[in-house]
Order: C-alpha cells, then structure tokens, then sequence
C-alpha cells in the first residue's frame, strides 16, 4: 500500500500507547495543553514524549494515522509568550486521537457527538473538543476516551 503524508499546523505527543495530536487555530493553545499532558504523566510515572509541535507530518501506515516530526524542530516545543523549550521526544508514533482545543467564549455548550478529525488524501481520527485552559487536560482526555489507552492513573 502506498503511504501518503500531510505537513499539517498541530502539535503531537504520546502518552503511554496513546497518540493525540492537538489541533486548532494559531493561538488556540494546542502547545501549553499537550505540555500539561506531558508534564501530568511525568509527575504520575507514565511514560510520555514530544512527538512534534507546531508542524506535524502525517502519514497513513496501513489502516492507522503516524505522526513524526520534521528533522528541523526535533524536540522542541514553543510556550506562546514563555519560549521554546527543549523535551524528551520520540521520532514518531501511531496517533488514537484529534484534541479540538477550543476558545471557550465561542465553544458550543456541548459538541456534537462522534466528532472525527480528517486529514484530507490521509485519513481520519476521532476528535474530543477540549477547552483551551482546562486543568487535568489529560485526566479530561482519558475519562472521555478510555479506549485509546491513557494508563493510570488517569484512565477511569
């Protein structure tokens, strides 16, 4: 089968087994969100890397989405208004999940259900909404998607 691949704005990690890639406009704070994540799991013991932040590498690898991030930017992520910082990071991983992070002043109460996040001639991810700011991002990842495998102490 022949891979494809989309250089796409976003910021992935992986969490255990679990890879969400962070989606959303310019500013949405996709960065500081997967940076809670990454810093939640390392202060519970759980395994958790940088994949790639602000441009992301898609590819389709069979009947699953792969993120790797571009040689450039290997390992560092931007904190808007902070800096960038150098993190433990992984080439690449399988993504489980698109995370939506949304404005909550223009957030719709509740979003429609079984959201999927597709990346066009690529494939598609099912996708949560996670309002930008949202303390226990990972905690709030895991109860709403226990099937991707975000391992205890954060899974339900």
């Amino acid at each position: 089968m022949t891979s494809h691949s989309a250089n796409i704005h976003a910021t992935a990690v992986v969490v255990g087994a679990a890879g969400l890639l962070f989606i959303g406009p310019s500013g949405a704070g996709k960065s500081i969100t997967a940076f809670n994540c990454l810093a939640a799991a390392r202060r519970a013991g759980v395994a958790a890397s940088l994949i790639a932040d602000d441009r992301v590498i898609v590819s389709s690898e069979g009947d699953r989405l792969v993120a790797t991030c571009p040689q450039s930017i290997s390992g560092l992520i931007e904190i808007r208004g902070s800096g960038i910082l150098r993190l433990p990071h992984v080439a690449s991983a399988p993504l489980n999940l698109a995370v939506l992070v949304c404005d909550p002043s223009t957030a719709d109460r509740l979003p429609p259900a079984d959201e999927e996040h597709r990346i066009p001639d690529i494939g598609s991810l099912p996708q949560i909404r996670l309002m930008a700011g949202s303390a226990e991002p990972l905690s709030l990842i895991a109860c709403f998607c226990p099937e991707i495998g975000i391992p205890q102490p954060f899974s339900p």
